[in-house]
């Protein structure tokens, strides 16, 4: 027994080491010595197993007591054996062998429960709705935590227990050789606890499907493909754990009035050939946020407006997202012509066509004349 190393030597440690001292020595000295890393080495490998013995009797209290009182000899040499082989060891590595093979740990003691999972939802907003946000209330029929035992699946009275067969850790490990294999555990399937008397009104699930309204605040400028979070309101997590969340994916309704171009709203308007000639004023449709009926603006249009003439009303278009102001309102022209004519109108047409006939070259050359005399 003399022969061998102290264990607070093995782990680089003074005696006064604390629990978490003693476990990230460990980590650091058995990454170091793994085989895995050290293949071939058979010095790396008794350092190996020299660590495991030294953590295994460290960060158990009670035997650190026996080993700080009388060392080695406290043992009688079956520290040397392992007390319960390999196996026992490994079940105490989970965030170690975690780190090296899946890159992250798991965790000294306690399970780490499962999260919910989320649901998604689709909402048809109007445009009107959309530009300016709104608040509305979206049905769901899903499972949610179950109010007689408040998410746990246990009865009144009484609560989960640590599952016996994986110590609450959710898994099960076995080495083979230098090399530790984990699992789910088949009695808790990974959840760390076991129901013995479970809810009678969940039946010990933690959740019963059930219909349910979720607020949901929609910003302005918001549109469609696009999709909200709602934190906490997707489905129960199992045994009482956080719930996954909501996303509400956005659907807009068209407008027969509008096409919408991001923040831009594009509007055509329909003007009589006089009034694109001489100029007018017209009213063009608009979105107000205090009026829930159809609304218009007055446009003013100068005189020749020719049909496809676009005017650019800034400020009147969709409220934009970050909330740095308003899109515009893109009016497009379209100049009607009749089709039918009375015979005044008729005549009046021959007049006006006449007056605006342009000058035959004879005449151009008259006038030039004129002008040159």
């Amino acid at each position: 027994m003399s022969s061998k190393r102290e264990y607070y030597e093995i782990l680089s440690l003074s005696r006064e080491a604390t629990a978490d001292d003693i476990r990230k020595a460990y980590r650091r000295e058995a990454l170091k010595h793994h085989p895995d890393r050290n293949p071939g080495d058979a010095t790396a490998e008794a350092k190996f197993k020299e660590v495991n013995e030294a953590y295994q009797v460290l960060f158990d209290e009670e035997k650190r007591r026996i080993y700080d009182q009388f060392g080695h000899a406290g043992f009688d040499g079956s520290m040397g054996r392992g007390d319960g082989g390999m196996g026992d060891v490994f079940s105490h590595m989970q965030d170690l062998f975690a780190e090296m093979f899946s890159g992250s740990g798991a965790g000294f003691g306690g399970s780490r429960s499962r999260r919910g999972n989320d649901m998604r939802v689709q909402t048809r907003l109007s445009l009107r709705e959309a530009a300016f946000g709104c608040k509305r209330e979206v049905n769901l029929r899903a499972p949610a935590p179950c109010t007689d035992c408040s998410g746990s699946g246990a009865k009144a009275g009484s609560k989960p227990e640590a599952c016996s067969n994986c110590r609450g850790t959710g898994q099960v490990s076995n080495a083979r050789g230098f090399v530790m294999f984990t699992s789910t555990c088949p009695r808790c399937r990974g959840a760390g606890r076991v129901i013995k008397h479970p809810c009678p009104a969940c039946g010990g699930h933690g959740a019963v499907e059930r219909a349910r309204k979720v607020n949901v605040t929609f910003p302005a400028g918001i549109d469609s493909g696009q999709r909200l979070r709602v934190t906490g309101q997707g489905m129960a997590g199992p045994n009482g754990a956080t719930p996954g969340d909501l996303y509400v994916e956005i659907d807009v309704e068209e407008d027969p009035r509008f096409e919408r171009d991001g923040a831009d709203l594009v509007t055509r308007v329909h003007v009589p050939f006089t009034d694109a000639a001489l100029g007018a004023e017209v009213r063009v449709p608009s979105l107000d946020a205090e009026q829930d009926e159809p609304t218009t603006i007055a446009l003013s249009i100068p005189p020749g407006t020719q049909s496809s003439a676009m005017f650019t009303l800034k400020g009147h278009g969709i409220p934009r997202l970050d909330g740095r102001g308003r899109g515009s309102l893109v009016v497009v022209v379209q100049v009607d012509v009749p089709t039918v004519l009375t015979a005044r109108a008729r005549e009046l047409m021959e007049s006006l066509r006449a007056e605006l006939k342009a000058p035959s070259v004879e005449d151009e050359e008259t006038r030039r004349a004129a002008v040159g005399k």
